[in-house]
């Protein structure tokens, strides 16, 4: 089962692999944690030799991800095995490797050039499949950024490229142009219609952020659950709706049990309900779960070897989700 990155022609698998846990912790200048915590490089290695083996080749990552460490160990898992993945990276941010501190973005378009250098030498590789914008920039440069990222296409440095926003008039400057793929969040407790006919239109694949939301639509997660350490859902960014304070918010935690029972039916996980509804809800939706261990990419993935989504059932779960 394959599904197609936009206009470039390139064939992925239904479910990719996320891999901003697998760079280990880093942290803003003020030293507020970005990461997920500690992480094992060896079984991060095994975690992405087992995905490829299960069929997910995509793999999604970014430079910042552990200031270089997620590309660094993407790199030695496929040394001499290339062939056998599609890698898609950011660029945007900038970081000290050596301190794993996130430091201000870099918007030139000089710096898309730099920044793929370094991500090919942490990857190990002459070319980056999908290359894909990591910031929001004003409207009137995306344009010296799109002819940037034509001229890395011409010279064969990148397949295809894109941008990773929620913004939809943005998403659309990239989509005019020779763009292939549009990163957004999207879940079953954040549907994002307007964007998804932006990718219908234009042609574009639909890469999902956050389509677990961040461990929220697990298993795992209980209403007693309290994540600490150097955990970003342990601190309180502006954006992250799905945790307050390292607990889960009370009121996407009533949303996800309302409409639980049909994510498990048919013997799937919650989790494994969460990733078929992203794949039901458009044939451009790639979901991108984040993993760190075996098991949970074999839980992710073991989702294409359970019952679909029915119209019924996402009809039911659009009437017991939604917002009143």
């Amino acid at each position: 089962m394959t599904r197609t990155i936009g206009r470039s022609g390139i064939e992925v698998g239904d479910i990719g692999i996320g891999t901003w846990a697998i760079g280990g912790p880093f942290h803003s200048t003020t030293g507020s944690a970005l990461g997920w915590g500690e992480v094992d490089d060896e079984e991060s290695i095994r975690m992405l030799h087992r995905a490829v083996e299960l069929g997910a080749n995509l793999i999604d990552t970014a430079d910042v991800y552990g200031a270089g460490h997620s590309e660094t160990v993407i790199g030695r898992a496929f040394t001499g095995r290339r062939d056998d993945v599609v890698i898609a990276t950011k660029w945007g941010n900038t970081y000290d490797e050596a301190s794993k501190v996130m430091g201000p973005e870099d918007r030139s378009p000089e710096y898309v050039r730099i920044a793929l250098e370094k991500s090919l030498r942490r990857l190990q590789t002459d070319h980056v499949d999908v290359l894909q914008l990591h910031v929001s920039v004003p409207v009137e440069i995306a344009g010296e950024l799109v002819a940037a990222c034509d001229k890395l296409l011409d010279e064969g440095k990148i397949r295809a490229y894109g941008w990773s926003t929620d913004d939809l008039d943005r998403a659309e400057l990239f989509a005019d142009a020779h763009a292939s793929v549009i990163q957004h969040e999207l879940n079953v407790l954040g549907d994002a219609p307007e964007m998804l006919a932006l990718c219908e239109r234009h042609d574009l694949a639909s890469f999902n952020r956050s389509p677990l939301a961040m461990g929220l639509l697990s298993d795992k997660i209980t209403a007693d659950t309290r994540i600490g350490g150097a955990d970003i859902r342990a601190t309180n960014p502006e954006w992250l709706r799905w945790f307050v304070d390292g607990r889960p918010a009370p009121e996407f935690l009533a949303r996800r049990d309302a409409i639980r029972e049909i994510l498990r039916g048919g013997g799937r996980t919650l989790a494994q309900g969460a990733l078929a509804w992203n794949l039901a809800r458009s044939p451009r939706t790639i979901p991108l779960p984040g993993c760190r261990t075996l098991q949970q990419v074999e839980e992710n993935l073991g989702t294409l070897h359970k019952a679909a989504l029915t119209a019924e059932e996402m009809a039911e779960i659009a009437r017991l989700s939604t917002v009143d």
